[in-house]
C-alpha cells in the first residue's frame, strides 16, 4: 500500500477537521445518520454471531466489517470528529470556533442517534415480528447488555462512574486510531487492514462506544430489558461521551499534532568530530 508519513498525515487530519466544521448542516445530519446506521447494523451482526457461535472472539473479529464501510463511503462517527476538529481549532484554522466544533458535535451526535435508533426499531421488530413474540436468543442478549452495562455499573457507585468513563477513553483511542490510521495509506485493502485491527481490539475488549450504545441501549428497552432511560443516559451515554471525547483529543489528536505539526527544535548536534579527542588519546574505560 502507498503509505503516507505521519507528518503529513498530522496535516491531513488538521485539514478533515477544518472541512468538517464548514460541512453544511444538510451533509453533515446525512453523513452523521448513514454512519449511526451502518455502524450499528455491524454490531448486530457482531452480537448476533457471537449468540448464534457461543464465540465473541468471532463476533469482533467481524464487526470492523460495518466501520470500515462507513468510513469508505466518508460518513462521520462523533468519534471521529471528537478527534480531529479540535485540532483545526488549534492550529487556528479560518472558521473553526469553539462554537462551529460544538455545532459540529451537536449536529453529529443527532445524526448519529437518529441512525443507531432506526437500526435498533428495525432489528428488535424483525426479532419479535412487531413485538407479538418473546425475543429470541439475540433478543434477550440485547436486553442482558443494557442492564449489565448500566445498572452493572452503578451498583459500583463512583468506582462503577469511573470505570465507564475510562472504557469510553480507551475504546476512542483505539477507534481514532483506525480512522487517523486510515489516512495513512491511499489503497482500500490499506485503509481496511490499518482499521480493522484497533477497532476489532475495542469490540472485544468491552470498551464503551457512544454510537454502538445509540443502538444496544434503545433496542435493549424496546425489548423490555430492567433498566430506565435514565439509567442509560446516566450510568452510560453520558459518561461514555466524555470518555470518548477525552480518549480521541488526548491519546491520538494531540499526540499526532503535537508531535508532527507543532514539533520542537531538534536537539543541537555536540562538538564537530574534529575538535574531539584522536580515540587512541581517550582515557580508555575500566575492564
Amino acid at each position: 500500500m502507498s503509505y503516507v508519513p505521519p507528518a503529513e498525515l498530522a496535516r491531513a487530519m488538521v485539514d478533515a477537521g477544518q472541512s468538517k466544521v464548514l460541512m453544511s448542516t444538510r451533509d453533515t445530519l446525512i453523513r452523521a445518520y448513514m454512519a449511526g446506521a451502518i455502524l450499528t447494523l455491524g454490531a448486530a451482526f457482531a452480537i448476533t454471531v457471537t449468540v448464534q457461535t457461543g464465540n465473541a472472539l468471532l463476533g469482533a473479529i467481524l464487526f470492523p466489517v460495518g466501520f470500515c464501510l462507513l468510513y469508505l463511503l466518508g460518513f462521520d462517527l462523533l468519534t471521529g470528529v471528537f478527534t480531529m476538529v479540535p485540532i483545526a481549532y488549534l492550529d487556528r484554522r479560518p472558521g473553526v470556533t469553539i462554537g462551529s466544533m460544538l455545532r459540529n458535535w451537536g449536529l453529529v451526535f443527532v445524526g448519529n442517534f437518529l441512525g443507531a435508533f432506526t437500526v435498533a426499531v428495525l432489528i428488535t421488530f424483525i426479532l419479535t415480528y412487531g413485538y407479538s413474540i418473546t425475543p429470541d436468543a439475540v433478543g434477550e442478549r440485547l436486553g442482558e447488555i443494557g442492564e449489565s452495562r448500566t445498572l452493572g455499573y452503578a451498583e459500583h457507585g463512583a468506582a462503577g462512574m469511573a470505570t465507564l468513563f475510562f472504557r469510553g477513553m480507551l475504546c476512542n483511542w483505539m477507534v481514532s486510531t483506525g480512522v487517523v490510521a486510515a489516512m495513512m495509506s491511499k489503497s482500500v485493502p490499506g485503509k481496511v487492514i490499518v482499521m480493522w485491527m484497533p477497532v476489532m481490539l475495542f469490540f472485544y475488549m468491552g470498551f464503551e462506544h457512544s454510537v454502538v450504545n445509540m443502538f444496544l441501549f434503545p433496542s435493549g428497552l424496546l425489548l423490555g430489558g430492567d433498566f430506565t432511560l435514565g439509567d442509560y443516559l446516566i450510568w452510560n451515554e453520558i459518561p461514555t461521551v466524555l470518555g470518548n471525547l477525552v480518549g480521541g483529543v488526548v491519546f491520538v489528536g494531540l499526540a499526532l499534532y503535537i508531535t508532527h505539526v507543532r514539533t520542537q527544535p531538534k536537539r543541537a548536534i555536540g562538538a564537530p568530530a574534529s575538535d574531539r579527542a584522536p580515540a587512541s588519546a581517550r582515557t580508555p574505560e575500566p575492564v
